[in-house]
């Protein structure tokens, strides 16, 4: 559980910090936005490190499901934009896997 709540949290950074730049540089926004943004990409990348995994790329790779997820929700909750049905879908195929890959039995060594 807490490692999904630290993905969700390192998924609110990392969105945070490219809107950041986005806005910046796609919005017509002060450079001064990229300074909060790099902050923020900062945060995430000490968040993601915080995930309980033996390995750093198990931990990526169930990371991307959560946030393909999280950047729907900044969809709908910043941008003002309704997810439609294949968002959806496939946001939640992306969550499976992440539990599939975060959540599997491993083999020990031994």
């Amino acid at each position: 559980m807490r490692s999904i709540l630290l993905q969700f949290l390192a998924a609110s950074f990392e969105i945070a910090g490219c809107f950041a730049f986005w806005a910046w540089l796609r919005l017509g926004k002060s450079a001064l936005w990229t300074l909060p943004g790099t902050l923020s990409l900062i945060l995430f990348a000490f968040v993601l490190t915080r995930i309980d995994s033996v390995a750093a790329g198990r931990a990526f790779a169930a990371y991307g499901g959560v946030y393909i997820a999280a950047s729907l929700v900044w969809l709908w909750a910043v941008e003002r934009q309704a997810p439609d049905r294949w968002d959806l879908t496939g946001a939640a195929i992306c969550l499976v896997g992440a539990a599939i890959i975060l959540l599997g039995p491993r083999a020990t060594a031994g």
